[in-house]
């Protein structure tokens, strides 16, 4: 039909032309294992992705071939990520947290057919070599550019390949609709599961995660992922950033604060991204030594829920909006962002606090809905609660290669989320829990995610974790295991019960005896809270 849009194709090597062209001086700066600053440009990035093409090619990697990365945050992965698709294959980022089972379940699963791995990350490999069926072949990277000792065959070296690769510019056709990326869950219940990610997904995720209400990067930013780059496209941040021309800095290994701080100071960082656990180590530390975080005046916050009183410590002793972020795999994975509504700035200030502790409004592309126990779809006001379902252009329609997960999936096209909302007027979303994790004691449901984030604003408390019991009586009661901060008065139980009557009725109480004080929360491999782990120290 005459008048139409011009039919071009959403693609990933759109992004590294883009920022080729428009910001070729625009900086990425690594922090290499030994502690050295690699720094280089987009326009040196695209040189290399291109070469890097050659080098896959001469490989034998072609249109849908897996190509694993098990690697920490630099510009080499940061390479990988664009050269691996733009050549029409899949990138397949590999958790380095992982149980050496799982790890090799998901290789094989995958049937990756090239794995780049980092020089320090070569023994988990060396482990589970003789189990994976499809590998040809091992690519190390080093700082050095030297190949260590190691097991792995055939096995070639990043930056030998990369000096004999070709230089020419050739770019196949590829469709919106090819796949790019593939990651798998952490499987905390049941084996691994893959999310196959396409060019469209993965384009139309970059530009709304990146709109001024989202993530709002821009090019005056200097963004910080502290997230992990295998984990869930370490949340758009590269796409986002070549696409806007923001400067990357990666923190390579060293994620603690006495290595971050100065880092984000040197490097004039303005935009942060990871995990609760990162921010709340970071409070700690800027309270001990006095210091500050320099133009930063973001920290995006994602992966587990975020105490209030975190979000008001950063605002009120530094200045710093914490972006409360939530968002699933399956979603590629941003699913909602927090930040005041217009309305909302006049609002008194704890009012404010209330709405920011929430994860957010849903994210353009993203159509969600509540439904109860039987499918019937719940007001959005603030106080019917069930479990989340959403589609969109964003999420996955089915597992990779996984038919036994089809009851994910609704037959209207809904993917259930498995996690426990309410929505308000306002559109907020709040994660009350997942549905595994919900505590049933006498009859009524206990949140542990809302008695976690009370704990953890209870004076002298860094972390808390709460899981369920067996009770003869009321078939399940609540234990808090709890983190004491270093430095402060250490608080006893019967004070943390006396702050939780503010937010809970007697009856949802832990006993004193519940109240657990250990030295740390076990984590999974993407940082969240292991309550399995808890569970069998219980059991």
């Amino acid at each position: 039909m005459d008048g139409l849009i011009m039919d071009y194709q959403l693609t990933i090597d759109k992004m590294i032309k883009r920022a080729n062209r428009v910001f070729p001086d625009k900086e990425i700066v690594s922090v290499l294992p030994s502690g050295a600053k690699h720094r280089y440009t987009y326009s040196d990035l695209y040189r290399r992705t291109v070469r890097l093409m050659n080098v896959l090619r001469g490989l034998g990697v072609g249109r849908g071939h897996r190509v694993a990365t098990f690697m920490w945050n630099d510009y080499r992965h940061l390479e990988l990520y664009f050269a691996i698709p733009s050549l029409g294959a899949v990138t397949h980022t590999l958790n380095i947290r992982l149980f050496s089972e799982q790890l090799s379940y998901i290789v094989n699963h995958a049937e990756d057919m090239v794995i780049f791995a980092d020089a320090t990350l070569l023994g988990p490999l060396e482990e589970i070599a003789p189990q994976l069926k499809s590998v040809r072949q091992y690519v190390v990277v080093s700082e050095e550019g030297k190949m260590p000792e190691t097991s792995l065959s055939p096995l070639a070296d990043y930056e030998t390949l990369m000096a004999d690769a070709e230089d020419d510019e050739d770019f196949p056709e590829l469709s919106e609709t090819d796949a790019c990326g593939l990651c798998y869950t952490s499987g905390t219940t049941g084996k691994p599961k893959g999310a196959l990610y396409s060019h469209r997904g993965i384009y139309v995720h970059t530009l709304m995660a990146g709109m001024v209400d989202m993530l709002g990067i821009g090019e005056r930013d200097v963004l910080l992922p502290v997230v992990p780059m295998f984990h869930a496209n370490a949340w758009s941040a590269p796409f986002i950033c070549a696409m806007v021309g923001a400067k990357l800095v990666y923190a390579g290994q060293n994620v603690q604060p006495e290595a971050l701080v100065p880092l984000m100071q040197e490097e004039g960082v303005t935009f942060a991204m990871g995990v609760p656990t990162i921010w709340s180590g970071m409070l700690q530390h800027l309270r001990q030594t006095g210091g500050n975080l320099g133009r930063v005046k973001k920290l995006v916050v994602g992966g587990s829920s975020v105490p209030r009183a975190m979000i008001e410590a950063f605002k009120r002793e530094h200045g710093i909006d914490i972006i409360h972020a939530w968002g699933m795999t399956e979603m590629s994975p941003l699913g909602s962002l927090n930040r005041l509504l217009g309305k909302m700035e006049d609002w008194p200030e704890d009012r404010q606090f209330g709405a920011l502790s929430r994860v957010g409004k849903p994210a353009p592309c993203v159509e969600m809905k509540i439904v109860d126990d039987a499918g019937r779809e719940l007001p959005w006001d603030g106080r019917s609660s069930g479990e989340l379902l959403v589609r969109g252009p964003t999420v996955i329609r089915s597992y990779y290669k996984n038919a036994e997960a089809a009851d994910q999936f609704t037959d209207d096209g809904w993917f259930r989320t498995g996690d426990v909302v309410t929505i308000d007027e306002n559109a907020l979303l709040q994660i009350t829990d997942r549905t595994k994790d919900l505590i049933k004691s006498g009859g009524e449901w206990i949140s542990s995610v809302e008695m976690e984030n009370a704990i953890m604003a209870c004076p002298g408390v860094m972390e808390a974790a709460v899981v369920a019991r067996p009770d003869a009586k009321w078939d399940e009661r609540p234990v808090a295991f709890v983190v004491r901060q270093p430095d402060a008065d250490p608080p006893q139980p019967e004070q943390i019960i006396a702050h939780l009557r503010n937010h809970f009725a007697k009856w949802q109480l832990p006993a004193p005896a519940d109240i657990r004080f250990i030295e740390h929360i076990p984590r999974t491999s993407v940082g969240k809270f292991d309550k399995k782990v808890l569970r069998s120290q219980l059991a």
